[in-house]
């Protein structure tokens, strides 16, 4: 199994915005800059985190996206997710035709680790992404702490 660019970029992105987003909506183009990720495959993606109901946009000047939920409420999976990612270490897409239209001898191996990759996945929110950036760093361009949104989501209620 690997995850493709797809996966990364969206995971990084979505970190991005969720540690900017207490002041107000962030540009496409400020993490295409900061992340070195392509403008047009941001739009691609946000296009799809938006339909997933992770992000939501405000347009006009000022605009940007912001996260549509608590950070705390975001895991890597559901943005992985979203942007149709595919978590399969199996050769068949799990199907249980690998061999001759037949499970191959490895496949409940394979199937079992897409489990607990998706299970580990799963219990990674961006809360804890964005405490072990911090941790491990400064804050990004001169903010010096992460603010995360109210259960609402769109207001600014603590910092982590």
């Amino acid at each position: 199994m690997r995850l493709t660019t797809k996966g990364r970029f969206a995971v990084t992105a979505m970190l991005d915005l969720a540690m900017r987003q207490g002041n107000g909506p962030v540009t496409l183009a400020g993490i295409s800059e900061r992340q070195r990720i392509s403008l047009s495959y941001l739009e691609q993606l946000f296009g799809k985190l938006r339909r997933y109901g992770l992000v939501e946009s405000v347009r006009g000047p000022g605009g940007g996206y912001y996260l549509a939920k608590p950070t705390d409420d975001i895991a890597v999976s559901d943005i992985i997710q979203a942007v149709d990612e595919p978590m399969d270490a199996t050769q068949c897409g799990g199907l249980g035709n690998c061999h001759d239209e037949h499970a191959c001898m490895t496949h409940d191996l394979w199937i079992t680790l897409n489990a607990k990759i998706f299970e580990y996945l799963s219990s990674v929110s961006l809360t804890q992404l964005a405490a072990k950036q911090c941790a491990g760093k400064s804050a990004p361009h001169g903010d010096d702490k992460i603010k995360r949104p109210s259960r609402q989501g769109k207001n600014v209620a603590s910092i982590l």
